[in-house]
Order: C-alpha cells, then sequence, then structure tokens
C-alpha cells in the first residue's frame, strides 16, 4: 500500500471516529428536540427514550411561541446579552492591545492581577457583589447583570495574545505617521482583529445568556427573569408532568447560541490558534 492509500485511509478512519464521537455528544440534543414533537410526553415522558416520536406533532412549539412570558425573557436576555457582549468585547479589545502593544509602569504586574481574576470563582463573589449593587440601589435591575461582566480576564488574555502576534512596526509606522494610541488602534489593529472579536462575541454571548445563578440571586420581579429563569421555574412548577413542553422551551431557548455559532463558528479556531503565535 502506498504512501497516498495510508493517508486516505487514516483520514476515513479519522472522519468515522470523530463521526461517532459527535453523534454521542449530539444525542442528547436530538433526543431534547424529538421529545418536544411527541405530544404524548406532556403525560408521560417515553421509556425507553426514543430517537423519533410515535406520534409526531407540533403542539408543544405551537404553545410555546404563543407564550407570552417567554417572549418577555427573550427580551430581557436579549437586553442583557446585547449590552454585556458589547461592553465586555469592546473592553477586552482594548485592555487586550493596551498590555500587547502599551508601553506604561506596572504592565506585567496590572497584567497578572487580570489572570489572578481567572482564579475566583463566581460564589465567592456574590455577597460582595450583592452588598455593592444593594448600597447603589440597582438590585432587581439589569444594571447587576451587565457592569460586573464588562472586565473578563479570559477575553482580555486572548486578545491580548492575538496582539502579541501582530507585527509591532505597523504602530512604529502610525507613530511616524502622528497618529495617537487611539487612531491607531482603531484604524490598524482593531480591522485586523475581526477573527478574535468574532470570537469573544460567541464565547460572551454564551456565557451571558446562559447565566442563571447570579440572576437567580437579584431578579425579584418575574417579568425581569431571562430565559434560564424562566425555564427553570417552568419546570419547577410543572416537573415531568409538562415533559414534551418542558423541552421544547428548552429547546427554543438555545436557538439564539445555536445561530451565533452557525454564523461565527469558523472563527474560533483561527483566532485561538493565532493567539498562540508569537509575532514580533
Amino acid at each position: 500500500m502506498n504512501q497516498k492509500s495510508m493517508d486516505k485511509l487514516t483520514g476515513t478512519v479519522k472522519f468515522v471516529i470523530l463521526l461517532i464521537f459527535g453523534m454521542l455528544l449530539m444525542m442528547p440534543f436530538i433526543w431534547m428536540v424529538s421529545v418536544g414533537f411527541d405530544r404524548n410526553a406532556n403525560i408521560t415522558m417515553p421509556f425507553p427514550p426514543q430517537l423519533i416520536p410515535e406520534e409526531i406533532s407540533s403542539f408543544n412549539y405551537g404553545i410555546v411561541f404563543e407564550n407570552g412570558r417567554l417572549i418577555q425573557s427573550y427580551i430581557n436576555s436579549g437586553i442583557v446579552t446585547t449590552s454585556s457582549v458589547a461592553l465586555q468585547v469592546g473592553a477586552s479589545l482594548l485592555a487586550g492591545y493596551a498590555f500587547s502593544k502599551g508601553t506604561f509602569k506596572y504592565k506585567r504586574l496590572l497584567f497578572i492581577l487580570v489572570l489572578c481574576t481567572l482564579m475566583i470563582p463566581m460564589e465567592p463573589r456574590l455577597i460582595p457583589l450583592y452588598t455593592l449593587f444593594n448600597s447603589f440601589g440597582l438590585l432587581n435591575s439589569f444594571w447587576p447583570l451587565i457592569l460586573p461582566t464588562v472586565i473578563n480576564g479570559m477575553l482580555i488574555f486572548l486578545c491580548k495574545q492575538f496582539f502579541d502576534q501582530l507585527p509591532t512596526t505597523l504602530r512604529e509606522a502610525a507613530q511616524i505617521d502622528g497618529a495617537g494610541e487611539f487612531r491607531i488602534f482603531f484604524t490598524v489593529y482593531l480591522p485586523l482583529a475581526g477573527p478574535i472579536a468574532a470570537t469573544m462575541v460567541i464565547l460572551s454571548f454564551i456565557w451571558s445568556w446562559n447565566d442563571f445563578m447570579w440572576p437567580l440571586v437579584v431578579l425579584n420581579d418575574q417579568e425581569l427573569h431571562t430565559v434560564p429563569l424562566y425555564l427553570a421555574s417552568f419546570s419547577l412548577e410543572n416537573g415531568t408532568s409538562l415533559g414534551g413542553l418542558t423541552m421544547a422551551l428548552a429547546t427554543v431557548s438555545i436557538i439564539p447560541i445555536v445561530v451565533m455559532y452557525l454564523f461565527l463558528q469558523r472563527y474560533i479556531i483561527q483566532s485561538i490558534a493565532l493567539s498562540g503565535v508569537k509575532g514580533e
């Protein structure tokens, strides 16, 4: 067997293995969608689980899209997520550029402090954040969900690594032409940061849209509930008595994430690969 045939066989084996593992990972999501189309699942959940319902019906999804509370929770999540993504990505791009190309005192120390925030989970920060926003009278509003997300150590780190691989000579040439730091950033480096920006949009969107614990702590009014909170409250109220409707709600709740990922997923591997290359 020649080398070309060996490479083809190896590629086929890798594809089959990845396909099998991909299908295994997708099985829970396929089952979730399937149960949503099973009207009988509102009476009793099918056991053993079936990938294709015996009687396919769009009844559950029809109820979901007519649900006023779900629509309101979508609007709430849209407001919080859009604001968080815009502020988080913008701040991370500026901070990453500053740590990569900037020259200022204690830069290394400040960057280490930013990285240290990655080691602090959300749970120890709940009480201090709650006390802080309570003192400003901002509880039971969207502000506690938006403001703490502006500074994100992981995104700043990814931005710095990405800007590190871009030539510093671009900045030096712009400085010779008399450009200031903000002009250099917005006209020279920002147009080149499309891949990392797209990756950060995806990550920030997923984190904000799926956030559950912190909104549960600060939001008391049901009219302000985000999609995860509404889904949790619906599940607690009905349990498995409306399994089909619950699964339909869960399916609809992840649609924005799936759409966002499909549009921007090709940038993830590209940007992470580039951020690991040191450029001069």
